[in-house]
């Protein structure tokens, strides 16, 4: 019962990441010890699962794909997203500034906790790691695509989105945008256009299961230069975390609702040090960090970290 309330509130955290740009709900799994498990998961829901749930096997099947587990995490997702999730919407709309402040310093002093649990640094660790840093700082910087209906490329966009939404320190939405298709995404929502849904949630299916079979392979086999690759992407997303920056906005037009401006890409900037605001956003950046290290320091004899 304990290791479930544990595991709720990582997921209750992972609910309350994604409000924030720039951070996933991959990168709080990945901070807080569940990445690993969770991609395992996922990864089992499979043509085995599948077999043993309409052969009426349940007992193997729920342990097959360790659903207490699975239902646990996404009962706290879910949770989030109903309560907490609200909260930092609101801190984003009227406390910008300061909420990134807060998750720039959690973020920034999480980076050690995870590369500590790399074994061994040589230079295909070190190599992992800059790589996966270009990566997410290239994306960030990346001008959107023009919008694309046709049918393999938003079965690609499924592909890479749900596969960017389970990698640590990369958006889901935000790579959408920079493939052109958000507006047309959001847009087949609203208006259920089945020839944009269909592939899309083909291609979301395809690449969940792929990606988690693949993620759980390097994991089992390059689990150092995994880990420094996660890593390499959480510090490439810090340039979207960065709390002194404007964003430069995009209007999406939307079937049968208002249009929505969208973050198309950042101008970054170094604040004064003469100023409060500055002072209280540091506050909020050690409070950050002194946050991770708490949990750090409670999750210690945690036996699901």
């Amino acid at each position: 019962m304990k290791q479930d309330i544990a595991v709720f509130f990582k997921g209750v955290a992972m609910g309350a990441a994604n409000v924030i740009p720039g951070v996933s709900g991959g990168t709080i799994a990945l901070i807080t010890g569940i990445y690993e498990r969770l991609i395992n998961a996922i990864k089992s829901c499979d043509l085995t699962a599948i077999k043993l749930f309409f052969t009426g096997q349940f007992k193997q099947f729920w342990q097959h794909v360790d659903a207490r587990f699975l239902s646990v995490v996404l009962l706290g997702v879910a949770a989030s997203i109903v309560s907490l999730a609200k909260l930092f919407e609101f801190l984003l709309a009227h406390h910008e500034r300061y909420t990134m402040a807060f998750f720039f310093g959690l973020i920034l002093l999480s980076l050690y906790y995870v590369a500590k649990r790399i074994s061994r640094w040589q230079l295909s660790v070190y190599l992992s790691l800059l790589i996966g840093s270009a990566v997410a700082i290239g994306i960030a910087m990346l001008a959107p695509a023009t919008e694309n209906a046709s049918f393999f490329y938003v079965f690609l966009c499924g592909v890479i989105a749900i596969s960017s939404m389970i990698l640590p320190g990369l958006s889901g939405s935000f790579v959408l945008i920079i493939m052109g298709n958000y507006a047309l995404v959001l847009g087949a929502i609203s208006s259920a256009n089945l020839s944009i849904l269909v592939p899309l949630a083909l291609g979301c299916a395809v690449g969940l299961v792929a990606f988690s079979h693949f993620i759980s392979w390097v994991f089992k086999h390059f689990e150092n230069q995994t880990l420094a690759l996660m890593t390499g992407f959480v510090l490439g997303s810090l340039v979207v975390i960065w709390p002194w920056k404007t964003a430069i906005m995009q209007t999406v037009q939307r079937a049968n609702k208002p249009p929505k401006e969208v973050v198309a890409s950042y101008e970054w900037f170094v604040p004064s040090l003469a100023n409060t605001e500055t002072l209280l956003c540091l506050l909020l950046m050690i409070l950050g960090a002194g946050a991770i290290w708490l949990m750090e320091f409670t999750a210690k004899k945690d036996p699901t970290t």
